[in-house]
């Protein structure tokens, strides 16, 4: 589905009421209903992490046992969100991609909480396998349905407040279930309270696949009443796979960028305790406090940079400034003992403008019908770098401590830093659009427009032309073949192109002189 609002403009009649797929009602029910579709999988995510204590007490889980519910996660979204976008592309469409991956999600977290029940540690780590194959391919349909309905100058911050909805799910999750166990507790016991927490937290799921449903409705019902079609791949726009290879090298560098730069935020956060406790000597709850403050600050601050970015375009400057921020922020944290509060907030800030700037990109370098593709390569590689990462940042700091693990994340971030720059150099080189504002973006869009519809026309009225002239010398030489070439020669063998070419010339300046005032084009001699 075409963005709703764009109907205004084709002269349809007005809509009947506020609920008309063409007001700005219908489109924030839509937006609300979109922030809420990642909620239950983020929160979710970080049960584990919420409970940590309880699952080694009540399922007596030993800590490699305990890793392997999120690592398990990871492994199969490398493959995985890459396979799900290009089936949201070639095969399901964004609805029904939405709701197969919400419940795909939502069985995930019921299976993971039944195996708890339980006390099966297989059955857990299939609940969580499953819960892995749906929760980054259906971020995947949900960029899609973002991009979808907000266009233009709205999707930075509509990413950004998807975002922060998404991210509070995790910051929720770690408020209150703790809470919840305890609530349960009064009920049941041992690794059976610890299940039942499990079955309420999946009801976030639950609510997630009803907005999905919800959502899946309002679009169809928008795509019958504005006579537009779903936003798919069209028979006249086949896409296979090895067209990934077409892409654009600004893609591969904002992958680069989407793997890079994320290192050195999720592993530090899943390390995060630990640091803060040795090296500033903070207790367990602290630790926990200033640990969370990445995810609370991105929460809160993603749609107001998402804001920011439509108002004044510039992406690839912002990137760039949230990358350098990142950077000082881990070096203050390596290289000094400043209240770590300090370095810390300002890692949510960069953390939050980076997500607000860098994912709309996908949508301005790749074609509308790739897109579900496109960002499930993004999504996948970023996967096989976490996987990887958390493996290998373990190992550093069982060797050589957190302070490597630190120089660590700062050459990833350099290396994206790199990446960004590539960017801007390429986008300013082909006068690209990745860095304008957004009304040098609109003027831009124009222009090529017109120069296109110019270029069309001349080549149009060249070729008729050129018809015209082969049938007025066909008809010259069928003449002196008759033996009328005496009599034509001097009335029109002689003269044959002169009328076909005033003919020509009259039609060309006809175009141009309409053309040329919006388009600036000198006029073809």
């Amino acid at each position: 589905m075409e963005n709703p609002e764009s109907s205004e403009r084709t002269g349809a009649e007005p809509p009947a009421s506020c609920f008309h797929p063409a007001t700005k009602a219908h489109r924030f029910i839509g937006l609300v209903l979109m922030c809420f579709l990642c909620f239950g999988s983020y929160f979710c995510y970080d049960t584990p992490g919420a409970l940590a204590d309880n699952f080694k007490s009540d399922s007596h889980l030993n800590t490699s046992q305990f890793a392997l519910l999120y690592s398990i996660y990871s492994w199969p979204n490398v493959i995985l969100c890459f396979v799900g976008g290009y089936l949201v592309d070639r095969c399901f469409g964004v609805r029904l991609g939405t709701i197969i991956y919400m419940t795909i999600v939502f069985i995930g977290a019921v299976v993971f909480a039944f195996g708890v029940y339980i006390n099966a540690y297989w059955l857990m780590i299939l609940g969580r396998f499953i819960f892995g194959i749906g929760g980054e391919s259906l971020q995947v349909a949900v960029n899609n349905y973002v991009v979808v309905w907000f266009k233009g100058k709205e999707l930075n911050m509509v990413f950004g407040l998807q975002l922060s909805i998404s991210r509070f799910g995790s910051t929720v999750n770690f408020w209150i279930m703790e809470s919840v166990y305890q609530w349960v507790a009064t009920y049941y016991a041992g690794y059976e309270r610890l299940g039942m927490a499990l079955f309420i937290a999946s009801l976030t799921c639950l609510g997630s696949l009803i907005c999905a449903l919800i959502l899946g409705w309002m679009d169809l019902r928008a795509e019958k009443a504005l006579r537009q079609p779903e936003v798919q791949i069209k028979q006249d726009q086949p896409f296979h796979l090895k067209d990934i290879l077409k892409f654009k090298s600004v893609f591969w560098l904002q992958a680069v960028i989407c793997v890079a730069y994320y290192l050195a935020i999720f592993p530090f956060i899943a390390l995060g305790k630990l640091f803060f406790e040795r090296k500033f000597d903070f207790l367990p709850q602290e630790a926990n406090t200033v640990n969370s403050m990445v995810y609370f600050l991105s929460a809160a601050l993603s749609p107001f940079f998402g804001i920011l970015i439509d108002k004044t375009g510039r992406n690839v400057t912002w990137i760039i400034l949230s990358i350098v921020t990142t950077i000082g922020s881990h070096s203050l944290l390596a290289f000094t003992f400043v209240n770590p509060y300090v370095g810390v907030i300002s890692l949510g800030i960069s953390y939050s403008l980076l997500a607000s700037g860098l994912w709309p990109l996908v949508a301005m370098v790749v074609p509308e019908h790739q897109m579900g593709t496109a960002y499930g390569i993004c999504q996948a590689v970023q996967n096989l770098g976490l996987a990887v990462t958390i493996i290998f940042a373990g190992i550093i700091v069982d060797n050589y401590g957190y302070f490597m693990l630190e120089l660590f994340f700062l050459g990833c971030l350099f290396v994206s830093l790199i990446a960004a720059v590539l960017i801007y150099i390429l986008d300013s080189a082909s006068e690209g659009v990745l860095n304008l504002s957004p009304s040098a973006r609109e003027s831009l869009a124009k222009t090529r427009v017109h120069t296109e519809e110019t270029a069309n026309l001349l080549d149009h009225v060249d070729s008729s032309d050129q018809e015209e002239i082969d049938s007025r010398l066909t008809r010259s030489v069928t003449d002196v073949a008759s033996g009328s070439a005496g009599e034509s020669g001097d009335g029109e063998g002689g003269g044959s192109r002169d009328p076909a070419q005033a003919q020509s010339d009259r039609i060309r300046s006809r175009y141009i002189s309409h053309l040329l005032p919006a388009t600036n084009i000198p006029e073809r001699p």
